[in-house]
């Protein structure tokens, strides 16, 4: 029986999916708004009206698009993570396009200054999330709100559905351990679309000094939180396909430990290993490439885990990380001690999660002590819905 609920779960979402329409697409919505103003656009590879850049599609549609503002990995989505972005000029339309994540004399390292919004009448923003706290799409719209709020510019958000839409789970953020993945007191999995968390960050006054961020969002047309969908295009050049996806919420925690996770290959996020695991039959080794230019363990043999062929359905459906791949790991490698990197704490928001498994608690023992804390977000998060919430099975 639970094959056939999930069975009808999956058709059901992937019916629904069919009919989704991003607020990209949604230009009888907005493009009224747009007349006779000057704009500006944050944008990547994932910024689509159908097959089309949604800079390329407005250009034609008579926006007076300005300048293009890019996150981490660029506008053509390509960088490695991490890299320094510079300020270029696009070929096919000539507009600038303005680095919000580089390196140099800026007020923040991801945050646009006032002569990146000057002469803007309004700011359109329009990235694909993946609905992860650690995945930086969240932080560089925090800093594009602050910077908007701060130089009195509009911000109109293009909405596009999460591939975790269905999902509220893991470790909240201590604050303490605020970074660039991971500012706000949220789950590593949150559950809302990128324009409800906008909706979020201004309503909790998380912005800088409290201020609050002129904001419209657009929002995506036959969505719920029940959906699945099917991401259009390659988020970032580590999570190339869905199977990347649907895994990354559950060991991009590997980031944190000195296993490699599959950079360097043609598959990363789907595999993790490491030289040590003697006896382990998959072997993989990770080598420079465009999108991992100094991948970890480059160039040695490592052994693993394959989860390339990992059927990731029940994953989703199941609503929930699997922390025991992780566990599994740590009791495997041979030299405890230096398993976990400082950066696991960055990730998971504090050293409980670290701890934890260092003192042999279970995934069971360890889920319940997110239970409060989940409870305190729930509602939290719920204020800002715009769309149909998850049917709760739990």
């Amino acid at each position: 029986m639970k094959h056939i609920a999930l069975l009808l779960l999956l058709i059901a979402s992937a019916s629904a999916a069919a009919r989704i329409t991003p607020g990209a697409e949604r230009t009888k919505e907005y493009l009224p708004l747009l007349a006779g103003k000057k704009a500006g656009i944050v944008a990547n590879q994932t910024s689509l009206i159908g097959p089309r850049s949604t800079v390329d599609s407005l250009l034609a549609l008579g926006v007076e698009l300005r300048r293009i503002l890019v996150p981490e990995h660029g506008f053509r989505g390509d960088e490695q993570a991490g890299e320094t972005i510079a300020d270029d000029r696009d070929k096919a339309t000539g507009l600038p396009v303005i680095s919000i994540y580089r390196s140099g004399s800026r007020t923040h390292l991801n945050k646009p200054t006032p002569e990146d919004l000057a002469g803007l009448d309004v700011l359109l923003f329009d990235l694909q999330d993946v609905g992860v706290r650690f995945y930086t799409t969240i932080s560089t719209l925090h800093y594009v709100m602050e910077a908007c709020a701060e130089n009195g510019v509009p911000l109109m958000l293009l909405d596009r559905p999460n591939p975790h839409g269905n999902t509220v789970d893991g470790p909240v953020l201590d604050t303490a351990f605020r970074s660039f993945v991971g500012m706000h007191p949220v789950p590593a999995v949150y559950g809302m679309t990128i324009g409800e968390y906008a909706r979020m960050i201004n309503g909790e006054r998380w912005l800088r000094n409290g201020v609050r961020c002129d904001l419209r969002v657009i929002p995506c047309a036959g969505y719920t939180h029940d959906s699945l969908y099917q991401l259009p295009a390659a988020p970032s050049p580590n999570l190339p396909d869905m199977r990347s996806v649907s895994l990354y919420p559950s060991i991009c925690f590997f980031e944190g430990t000195v296993l490699s996770l599959g950079r360097g290959t043609p598959h990363p996020f789907q595999m993790f290993g490491h030289p040590s695991y003697a006896g382990m039959p998959f072997v993989f080794t990770p080598r420079s490439v465009k999108a991992a230019r100094t991948p970890p363990l480059q160039d040695r043999e490592c052994r693993g885990v394959d989860l390339r062929s990992y059927d990731v359905r029940p994953l989703m459906a199941a609503r929930r990380l699997r922390l025991q791949w992780l566990i599994d790991a740590y009791e495997a490698f041979p030299v405890k001690d230096s398993f976990f990197i400082p950066y696991i704490n960055t990730l998971a928001g504090s050293t409980r999660l670290r701890d934890q498994i260092r003192a042999g608690r279970t995934e069971e023992e360890i889920r319940r002590s997110w239970d409060a804390e989940l409870a305190a977000f729930h509602p939290i998060r719920q204020k800002y819905l715009l769309y149909p919430d998850v049917r709760r099975t739990n």
